[in-house]
């Protein structure tokens, strides 16, 4: 596995998305239990992706305007329900000082669904990985599939430091009303922002 795909991948992952933000939400308003969740289920929202770009249905949606616009819509929507969710104390977002088992649940569903309606990901493999295949390459498929799993590995790493940073930081803000508030509305911002450029986004 080249140097290249690995520098190339990181400064992807690590570059502020919906997924990051997430994983930050959930860590500041949930703790660490629940930014690995988070993470766990962005990176779980990939796998659609990957597996649309080995297989050429990438290539497809990118092609049928319809297909991209539809799935493009869906993920604006969602975000923007997500944005509302945040300026809720009681929505998705809400402090909640236990995590059990049903609301780790919800956290991965939510991750994942957020990384899963957002059809320039699917794009994007289809360009990025076979950057990294050889020409000459025996089994490309495979090749495919290890570089996929590492993509992978590594958007875990990354979105779970990220999300363990910022619960180590959450006894701080979450015992302040007014930090809480303005925490809200800059991430109730961040996902409506993200969801106006996903809404703009062309094929």
């Amino acid at each position: 596995m080249s140097l290249s795909f690995l520098l190339t991948s990181l400064i992807v992952i690590v570059s502020p998305g919906t997924g990051v933000l997430y994983t930050l939400a959930a860590a500041l308003t949930k703790g660490s239990r629940a930014s690995i969740a988070a993470a766990f289920g962005c990176t779980l929202g990939i796998v659609p992706h990957m597996s649309a770009a080995m297989l050429g249905l990438a290539a497809v949606m990118h092609s049928s305007a319809v297909a991209f616009s539809v799935l493009k819509y869906c993920g604006v929507i969602y975000l923007l329900y997500m944005a509302w969710q945040a300026l809720r104390e009681q929505g998705a977002l809400a402090v909640d000082t236990r995590v059990d088992a049903r609301s780790t649940r919800r956290v991965i569903v939510t991750g994942f669904l957020i990384n899963i309606l957002n059809p320039k990901l699917s794009i994007f493999f289809l360009a990025f990985l076979p950057q990294f295949i050889a020409a000459d390459e025996g089994h490309p498929l495979l090749r495919m599939l290890e570089l996929s799993g590492a993509f992978m590995a590594m958007t875990f790493a990354v979105f779970v430091v990220y999300g363990l940073f910022a619960a180590k930081v959450r006894d701080r803000i979450v015992t302040r009303p007014k930090a809480m508030k303005w925490l809200r509305r800059a991430f109730a911002g961040g996902f409506a922002a993200l969801g106006a450029r996903l809404a703009f986004a062309e094929r």
